[in-house]
């Protein structure tokens, strides 16, 4: 499946960091061809590609309230099915199975990561930028794990609400 897309050049913004009380904030839907929304999906890519290690931010995160955030696994050594770079617009998870535990990082949680259990396969909707019509993702591995953790933001949750406590937090290792 293409996910390709043209978008305007975006800007990059700041990433907010918890607690800031956005992130914990559940967002709304928005329309895929506000051309409101469409500038939002370039500056969350324009951000998300001079954020190294990144590899998904959600629109809350860069400080908007709405149901959009983009994605591109392709570099990350985890991922087996992947799609590219895509911006998903108000999306719904469909099916979520086979769950496996994880460490995950996020870049509103700069000092942690965490162990969470999330499904290794996802089928999700929602639309792309521009578009009228939704479209339905199937995936598995690292992308079902990056997809639902964007979600999660979209919804007001972090990573540190899907671990099972203390134990399961780790400081972030940092590379010289």
């Amino acid at each position: 499946m293409d996910l390709s897309f043209e978008l305007p050049q975006g800007r990059v913004r700041p990433v907010l960091t918890a607690p800031a009380k956005l992130l914990s904030e559940p967002c709304p839907e928005v329309s895929p061809t506000d051309p409101a929304t469409i500038g939002l999906a370039a500056d969350l890519v324009a951000t998300m590609l001079v954020s190294p290690g990144c590899v998904g931010l959600a629109a809350n995160q860069i400080g908007e309230r709405a149901r959009v955030f983009c994605l591109d696994v392709t570099e990350h050594p985890k991922t087996k099915t992947q799609h590219g770079r895509f911006v998903l617009i108000n999306p719904s998870i469909v099916t979520a199975t086979r769950k496996t535990q994880s460490r995950e990082g996020c870049m509103s949680v700069p000092d942690f990561t965490g162990d969470v259990r999330r499904a290794s396969r996802l089928v999700v909707t929602g639309y792309l930028p521009g578009e009228h019509e939704p479209i339905t993702i199937t995936t598995d591995a690292f992308e079902a794990r990056a997809i639902q953790h964007e979600v999660d933001h979209l919804d007001g949750l972090l990573f540190l609400d899907r671990t099972s406590g203390a134990h399961a937090l780790h400081p972030r290792k940092t590379y010289l």
